[in-house]
């Protein structure tokens, strides 16, 4: 007896002993498992975002795979090449001889021209060129405010403009006129600035101006312009992904009377020339337009000093008050500040693209070429 209840004992333990192997013997996973799949999760996740924000290669023209040179170039200092147009009279004959800085998303090709009868009878030579990145310009990665004046010098010197010449800037390429004001004043004989793009963030305007003017511009363009400050690396991608709304945004809505009249009749035209201006890749000519433009400056033109002073040189500020573009409130500040050496001319009902406006161009050169109108 005792020998059987022993045997059963055992039997039972042996039967627990099995259901407790066989419960065991499931999948068991090692410890630290699972942060280890959230760890390479993450590092999948890190990759492809930063494959995502990285810009394409620039297609540079000239290369094996870019686009063919087909504009007049010159080849700078440091080995980068500036494409130019030449109009109106010869520069050997020419009394007046211009430099034309194009503005945003556009080209050398589409400038304010003055009418022929004007043109000859003052004797005006223009030039314009591409801003490095635009058209047949090679990209510059590292451009600065200071870079880009000292090209505008070097082409001037170049084509041999003389000692002097005259400045035209418009939208952006009017932004870049300050930095022309700061860096090269003693090539300059006089200085127009249309709708000069201003930066929300020189800390020369009062918070208050800058912040409301931000504001109000549409939301695409607000965050737009936050993104290529706050963090420019982000630019390319922010304008160029379809979830949120960016810059470039179809907005025929919010533009005035007369730049929805000015815009219809320029496309009319064929004026867009969208595959001439960015041949060589959105982000080198539009993005780092607006990283640069909008980014932190080395001086603030809000505050800068008369850069002729004793001398008979003048700088013309022409400014649109319906501007959907450009707020006309920080123009107006500028031109208060600087009263003493700046002309400002606000045009009543006026949008961003009235240099183009039947006529327009023709005063805006006028008044340039008289100086103190």
């Amino acid at each position: 007896m005792a020998a059987g209840t022993s045997r059963k004992i055992y039997a039972a333990s042996a039967r627990s002993h099995t259901r407790r192997a066989n419960k065991s013997s499931g999948l068991t996973l090692p410890s630290g498992f699972f942060p280890a799949v959230l760890l390479l999760l993450l590092a999948g996740l890190v990759a492809w975002g930063y494959q995502a924000i990285q810009p394409p290669p620039p297609k540079i023209c000239g290369s094996s795979d870019g686009p063919p040179v087909t504009a007049s170039r010159i080849q700078l200092r440091d080995g980068r090449h500036l494409a130019y147009q030449e109009r109106g009279v010869s520069k050997d004959v020419a009394k007046i001889k211009v430099v034309f800085i194009h503005g945003f998303d556009v080209c050398r090709s589409l400038i304010m021209l003055s009418g022929q009868e004007l043109v000859e009878e003052l004797g005006i030579y223009f030039v314009s060129y591409d801003r490095p990145g635009y058209g047949e310009s090679d990209p510059h990665p590292s451009r600065t405010v200071k870079s880009q004046a000292l090209d505008i010098e070097e082409l001037a010197d170049q084509l041999g403009l003389g000692t002097k010449f005259y400045l035209i800037g418009y939208s952006l390429g009017g932004q870049i006129g300050w930095g022309c004001l700061k860096y090269i004043p003693h090539r300059l004989a006089g200085v127009t600035l249309l709708t000069p793009a201003s930066n929300y963030w020189w800390p020369g305007f009062p918070s208050n101006l800058s912040t409301e003017a931000l504001y109000k511009q549409p939301t695409c363009d607000y965050w737009s312009l936050r993104v290529a400050h706050y963090v420019p690396w982000l630019t390319h991608w922010w304008n160029t992904q379809n979830w949120f709304p960016s810059l470039g945004a179809t907005r025929p809505h919010v533009l005035c009377r007369e730049e929805r009249e000015v815009m219809a009749k320029l496309i009319a035209k064929g004026a867009s020339h969208r595959e001439y201006v960015r041949p060589q890749g959105r982000y080198e000519s539009l993005h780092r337009d607006l990283n640069l433009g909008f980014g932190t400056w080395e001086f603030d033109p809000v505050e800068m000093e008369n850069p002729f002073t004793g001398e008979e040189v003048y700088v013309h500020l022409w400014q649109g008050d319906e501007d959907t573009l450009v707020p006309a409130t920080l123009q107006r500040y500028i031109a208060e500040r600087h009263s003493s050496w700046i002309r400002y001319h606000e045009l009543t009902g006026s949008g961003h693209y009235f240099p183009h406006v039947d006529g327009m161009a023709d005063t805006i050169v006028k008044t340039m070429v008289n100086g103190k109108q």
